[in-house]
């Protein structure tokens, strides 16, 4: 992803719409509950108390043994704001979301303790080529192109959604739904990538193609959507469901899979191809599934939706652009 806006940030617009409702003593910072919602809201404090699990020695044993004398397990994740996956804490410093707490049960699992390195988007992979990182945990779709270089152990599904303002009635099922439309996207994404396709398959229909827009900020995002300067925003599925939720002024206009049509995407646990990790990655979420933290972790989160049965390595993904 490539916002940068802060929690706080977020917090305060959400405050200002009127859809923050306190938590135990009253304190709107460090919980968020969609307006109307029952029960506890999510804990956007920096006291998280994630969920642990414990160590598995065969599975740690199959951690290349440099990484098991060092103790740590150093991995890359997005320094952007994109809640509900990796955002700061109300103390704007704290880094928490469901990529965090996935990656810790991972480690405890391998008896390591997780070593977080926040960077750019692109800086996650600058940093696995160059043996910076042992892993990135940090909503990576499984592409056919990454492939070449990257090994995955895969741990979520992979949706996107569109979303448009509030009573817009615009329903996107396919690429003929996005023709003339301006729309914003990350860079760099498996979402840039397959709108950038729709918007040739568009054009080579004779229909308009898509006017894709970047901006620098989340919030900048959503402040066009609301001043009608884009027609939507096409991003994952988690962020685009927790925003909706949460701020109660845009709408799910459309929702698909990261890997494009006929083939559902995955999100996986990225590691440097060859590195000798992702079968230990593979096995400790399997580990995690089966003994409950797994949902646990995704509940917290609200993203149960998007929970494997198995972690698969290398599986199909995101077919590569034809030249």
């Amino acid at each position: 992803m490539k916002s940068r806006r802060t929690v706080l940030t977020a917090l305060a617009s959400l405050t200002a719409l009127g859809v923050l409702t306190a938590c135990g003593a009253g304190d709107a910072t460090t919980e968020i509950k969609p307006e109307g919602q029952k029960g506890s809201g999510i804990n956007v404090g920096p006291d998280q108390k994630r969920v642990h699990t414990a160590k598995a020695e065969a599975i740690a044993a199959q951690v290349p043994e440099a990484i098991r004398k060092r103790g740590t397990l150093v991995i890359g994740v997005s320094a952007n704001s994109s809640p509900p996956l990796a955002f700061r804490a109300t103390d704007d410093k704290t880094l928490i979301g469901t990529e965090l707490d996935l990656a810790t049960l991972v480690a405890d699992t391998l008896g390591l303790k997780p070593q977080f390195e926040p960077v750019s988007w692109e800086n996650l992979f600058v940093g696995l080529d160059s043996g910076k990182y042992d892993a990135v945990f940090s909503n990576v779709t499984v592409t056919e192109e990454r492939k070449d270089k990257y090994d995955f152990a895969t741990y979520r599904l992979d949706d996107l959604a569109f979303e448009a303002k509030k009573g817009s009635g615009w329903t996107v099922k396919g690429p003929e739904d996005v023709a003339g439309k301006k729309i914003a996207v990350d860079s760099g994404t498996n979402q840039e990538k397959i709108l950038v396709d729709w918007s040739a398959q568009n054009e080579k229909a004779g229909r308009k193609g898509v006017e894709i827009s970047y901006f620098q900020n989340t919030s900048d995002y959503y402040l066009a959507l609301q001043s009608g300067r884009i027609d939507g925003y096409l991003g994952p599925n988690p962020v685009v469901a927790y925003h909706v939720a949460s701020a109660g002024q845009t709408e799910v206009a459309g929702k698909f899979s990261g890997a494009g049509a006929g083939l559902q995407g995955k999100i996986a646990a990225t590691t440097k191809k060859g590195s000798g990790l992702v079968s230990a990655y593979a096995a400790a979420i399997d580990h995690i599934v089966g003994n409950g933290t797994y949902a646990e972790v995704l509940k917290r989160w609200g993203l149960g939706s998007e929970a494997v049965e198995k972690s698969e390595i290398n599986p199909p993904g995101l077919p590569r652009t034809k030249n």
